[in-house]
């Protein structure tokens, strides 16, 4: 079944995105594969954060989250968020970028963007958590492509699911 679901999964090829946060003095960012569009009115989006990840536990802390959308000409990024850990090293030194709202970081390469604030915490019973989100303000700057699942499958993730 496992194998079926995971086949099902990947053939939806959803675009991944870079979720950045702050909280106190600590900033974090990660790639993302599960996301989506939760609500029409009010608007929501939520967004799923491994609990292996290092931007989770800053996460669980912070009130303001933005989520880029990657440039399909910026799988730099999507390596960098996607393939180092939070736990060993400071990705954002690595990239260009400038505070936003309540100090979360915005990702100079990534200008198709939206700001939001956290609603509520989802726990699903799995190995994410779950961020509703009402956006605060978005940023369109090109029409795409974005990076996809697909386009990410050669990036090791910084932490296995199972950690």
């Amino acid at each position: 079944m496992h194998e079926a679901f995971d086949e099902l999964m990947s053939a939806l090829d959803q675009s991944m995105v870079i979720v950045t946060t702050a909280a106190d003095e600590d900033r974090a960012g990660c790639l993302v594969g599960f996301h989506s569009q939760a609500s029409i009115e009010p608007p929501r989006y939520v967004v799923w954060l491994s609990q292996a990840n290092h931007t989770h536990g800053v996460a669980a802390r912070a009130s303001t989250f933005a989520v880029h959308l990657v440039p399909a000409d910026r799988h730099d990024l999507a390596a960098l968020f996607g393939g180092l850990t939070g736990d060993e090293s400071d990705k954002l030194s690595r990239c260009d970028w400038e505070p936003g709202p309540d100090g979360v970081p915005l990702l100079e390469g990534c200008p198709d963007r939206f700001v939001g604030r956290r609603v509520t915490w989802l726990t699903g019973g799995g190995d994410h958590d779950g961020v509703v989100l009402e956006p605060l303000r978005a940023e369109v700057g090109s029409p795409g492509p974005w990076v996809r699942l697909a386009d990410a499958s050669d990036i090791d993730a910084g932490h296995a699911a199972d950690e």
